[in-house]
């Protein structure tokens, strides 16, 4: 039996007009506030910061995902790579990310298997090996064919949508991978497969004992095998003619070096998350002490989705408007004294206080990090010191992330600073990590990595300091492009005493 709204208000003992959520709205995004903080003074100081920089940024994509052809000239590129080690079957994808890196089918995971096959006798070929709750994903995207399994676990004959609900014998996945292979003609080939999972972190084959690792460095380059354990080890006992060859430092290699196209998309993320910059900067004036960080944390997300499909043409058919994701976070007074905090965003904003926006703007699964670290008055002379530093960290961090230099120079230059100005105690990690669609991604900034750096990476740009005894922390955080002179900060909110040092 269905309620209508006007039974349930009475049910409830709710008059007309009474709040259906119980408590105070002062945790609610002011309507108000909103409105006037779309424009304002935060807006100029943007288009400002904008006009001074745009000639050194890449221009912002026009497009809000790649196209498939990027998708199949990336996969052809792999696919030569991988015939040079001796591939002649093809390459099996079973990671999330090398997935998405390679075909463009955006997708999310569960413990369901899924996996992907180009095969080497196809340039277009394209074979998928699904569960059936993706049945239209695959269907509406690139391939040439399709197998998939009803859930995990999987009965034999099991496909209620096909009126088959029968309990067969449980159905082990990776021998139906091999079988399935096998049966289309690839049983006593050589199977280039992402097994070597330690890339993702960047530890590349034979990299495990190096003393100056470096992702673009020699490596021992994987030989075909017959693998005895694990996933692959269950798939090739249904092959017993067939090897196997580690591909995945081929892919973690393609997938740290962004070309033109995934720049410019990730540009235009940017260019949204700094406007989502100056609305939350407008707000905060707006709204003023005693507001919630919990408030100004989904008034943002609130008027970020907005602000972007604005743009974007949404008419809920699959693989269009993918990869968006307005990801927010605010934190204010002592919560900010922590990197990682556990506790819930539920403070009041307070004179005295350190403030910090952070978060993550994706679109078509490209973008990166833009964080603020405000200070409302009155401060202290320590905090504004700290302040101080860490700000002049962020913008050494970019200047030194130039191609040609080494993760390890990045961090020492800004950890040297940092200790050099009384803030030793006050750092607890590195200052960037690269950034790829699925987040942290290698190299890493850090004292221990000595990738050397090439044009068209991007590494966060995150040299925190915190001061848990104080009750205190800053970290602005950016997108850095290397470059061949010095690294470009993709996000252009400003990050000066103006912007962010405030009386509310």
């Amino acid at each position: 039996m269905a309620i209508k709204r006007r039974d349930f208000v009475k049910v409830a003992g709710l008059g007309a007009g009474a709040a259906l959520v119980a408590g105070p709205r002062a945790a609610w995004p002011d309507e108000r506030a909103m409105a006037r903080a779309e424009s304002g003074e935060s807006f100029v100081l943007l288009r400002k910061e904008q006009q001074k920089r745009r000639a050194e940024l890449p221009p912002a994509a026009d497009f809000h995902r790649l196209p498939l052809e990027w998708y199949q000239a990336k996969a052809k590129a792999l696919k030569d790579e991988a015939r040079r080690r001796g591939v002649d079957g093809g390459i099996l994808l079973t990671t999330r990310w090398n997935i998405i890196y390679a075909t463009g089918l955006l997708h999310s995971t569960t413990e369901r298997p899924f996996a992907c096959f180009f095969p080497m006798d196809d340039d277009e070929g394209l074979i998928w090996l699904h569960p059936y709750l993706d049945h239209q994903l695959v269907q509406g995207w690139w391939k040439t064919d399709a197998h998939s399994y009803f859930d995990y676990h999987h009965g034999e004959g099991g496909e209620p949508y096909a009126e088959r609900v029968d309990q067969g014998r449980t159905v082990n996945v990776y021998k139906w991978w091999g079988r399935t292979l096998a049966r289309l003609g690839y049983g006593d080939k050589t199977i280039g497969v992402d097994s070597g999972a330690a890339a993702e972190i960047g530890l590349l084959p034979g990299h495990e004992d190096a003393d100056r690792l470096d992702m673009f460095g020699d490596i021992d380059t994987p030989q075909p095998q017959r693998p005895s354990g694990g996933k692959f080890g269950i798939m090739a006992r249904e092959m017993p003619d067939a090897q196997f060859v580690d591909v995945y430092d081929i892919l973690i290699r393609h997938r740290v070096v962004k070309d033109e196209m995934e720049t410019q998309l990730t540009q235009r993320a940017m260019d949204y998350f700094s406007e989502i910059h100056a609305f939350v900067r407008n707000y905060l004036i707006e709204r003023g002490r005693g507001t919630l960080d919990w408030e100004v944390e989904n008034a943002a997300r609130l008027w970020g989705m907005h602000r972007i499909m604005q743009d974007i043409p949404q008419d809920g058919e699959t693989h269009n408007a993918v990869g968006i994701d307005v990801g927010l976070g605010c934190r204010t007074g002592r919560k900010t004294a922590y990197p990682h905090p556990n506790q819930v965003s539920w403070a009041r904003i307070e004179p005295g206080h350190a403030f910090q926006f952070s978060g993550v703007v994706r679109i078509g699964g490209y973008g990166g990090e833009q964080y603020r670290s405000f200070l409302f008055a009155p401060w202290t002379d320590w905090q504004e010191h700290v302040w101080d530093v860490h700000t002049a960290s962020y913008y050494i961090q970019a200047e030194e992330s130039r191609a040609g230099n080494t993760c390890s120079n990045v961090a020492k230059a800004v950890h040297d600073y940092q200790v050099r100005n009384r803030c030793a105690h006050l750092i607890y990690h590195r200052p960037g990590h690269g950034e790829g669609m699925e987040g942290h991604q290698p190299p890493y900034q850090a004292l221990g990595d000595y990738t050397v750096m090439r044009a068209g990476m991007h590494f966060s740009n995150e040299p925190g300091l915190y001061d848990p005894e104080n009750g205190f922390g800053y970290n602005h955080g950016n997108n850095v492009l290397v470059a061949p002179e010095r690294g470009l900060q993709m996000g252009t909110a400003p990050c000066d005493r103006e912007w962010c040092l405030l009386e509310i």
